[in-house]
């Protein structure tokens, strides 16, 4: 009776590479899902409504900001805020200045002191000082001091100066931190974070994860669409070999 049901079309046998492409399908599946839950959980997308992070983020320009505490900020990160002050709505700005800092603008070459040290700013477009405004100011404690990247084209803490709190915005504002550029397409990349910033206490922020988890969609989907392509792929090459078997006994017989 087994015998019956191996030849008639029973329950095929399971072939190493058949099993082999299960496996691929449910690692993949797990990789592509579970990178796309893990992005959703920890970034978030926005649309920068303005020009005032140009270059490093052009107007329209939709990012993947990481969900961060407030307290996990350092200086020269690009991030989403909400101030009440400032419109409550969702803003994005760097980060030039933490709580204790002493922020002054600007040297002979047009360029930030934070500290007492000088600050080269490679994201500023080509040819822009740090501010045409001339400011000095104490940045309060919990609190950060914002700037656009296009300086002469940025409502920003500048702006706030005369505010109580010398426009410095609090921590608990901070919703995210941007890690990349999404859209366009041809605007993808990461928002590094400037080497300027390392000397002083804190340093820099460390990049979110947003690497490992493009790995896993992108490593999910391949072995998906590979171990789905197996079964089409040996079902093609049997069906051709049948064929050939076929003609291959059509000659015998016809020259028998």
């Amino acid at each position: 009776m087994s015998g019956a049901q191996g030849v008639g079309g029973g329950t095929p046998r399971r072939t190493p590479g058949s099993v082999l492409s299960g496996v691929a399908v449910a690692l993949g599946c797990v990789l592509f899902l579970g990178g796309f839950v893990w992005g959703a959980v920890l970034y978030k997308p926005y649309t920068v409504p303005t020009d005032s992070m140009a270059p490093t983020i052009a107007k329209g320009a939709r990012v993947l900001a990481q969900r961060v505490d407030g307290g996990e900020v350092r200086r020269g990160d690009v991030v989403v805020f909400r101030d009440q002050v400032w419109g409550d709505l969702p803003m994005v700005k760097r980060v030039i200045g933490v709580g204790g800092d002493r922020i002054e603008c600007c040297d002979k070459r047009g360029r930030l002191r934070v500290n007492g040290k000088v600050f080269e700013e490679p994201y500023l477009p080509s040819g822009e000082q740090a501010s045409s405004t001339v400011f000095s100011t104490t940045v309060p404690k919990d609190r950060l001091f914002l700037m656009g990247d296009h300086r002469s084209d940025s409502l920003d803490s500048r702006v706030h100066l005369t505010d109580e709190a010398g426009g410095a915005v609090e921590r608990g504002a901070v919703d995210a931190r941007v890690d990349a550029t999404a859209w366009p397409l041809g605007a993808w990349g990461t928002v590094g974070r400037p080497d300027a910033f390392k000397a002083l206490p804190g340093g820099i922020s460390q990049p979110g994860p947003l690497g490992p988890i493009l790995i896993a969609v992108v490593t999910g989907a391949v072995l998906i669409l590979a171990g789905a392509a197996y079964g089409p792929v040996v079902r093609r090459r049997a069906g051709g070999g049948a064929r050939r078997d076929q003609a291959a006994k059509g000659k015998v017989a016809a020259r028998g």
